[in-house]
């Protein structure tokens, strides 16, 4: 079983950073493709970021050039540097770790942090 925990979210101003950190336990994490989400108040959770296990990233078109995901086997933390902050981009993030089919497959989720930008 795979466990997932966020933290860093919080109140900021438009224009400022945040880190998101995802810590891990279970599973063989440096096998896994891992990826922030994010939803907003009444809308769908869509993808923030992803890295693979390779270290291939791809971002949403909405936060290129602002966030960066990175992630640190050792530790078993993903992390998401979030810059130049807006107001659209409030909503809860939540963490994803995709299981490669040769490690059976399946996707588990963390329980999300919110993360408020003011204007």
């Amino acid at each position: 079983q795979v466990q997932l925990v966020e933290s860093g979210g919080g109140l900021v101003q438009a224009g400022g950073s945040l880190r998101l950190s995802c810590a891990t336990s279970g599973g063989l994490f440096s096998a896994y493709t891992m990826g922030w989400y994010r939803q907003p108040p009444g809308k769908q959770r869509d993808l923030v970021a992803r890295i693979t296990s390779g270290g291939t990233t791809n971002y949403a078109d909405s936060v290129k050039g602002r966030f960066s995901i990175t992630r640190d086997n050792a530790k078993r933390t993903v992390y998401l540097q979030m810059n130049s902050l807006k107001p659209e981009d409030t909503a809860v993030y939540y963490c994803n770790a995709e299981r490669p089919r040769f490690l059976g497959g399946g996707a588990y989720w963390g329980q999300g942090t919110q993360v408020t930008v003011s204007s």
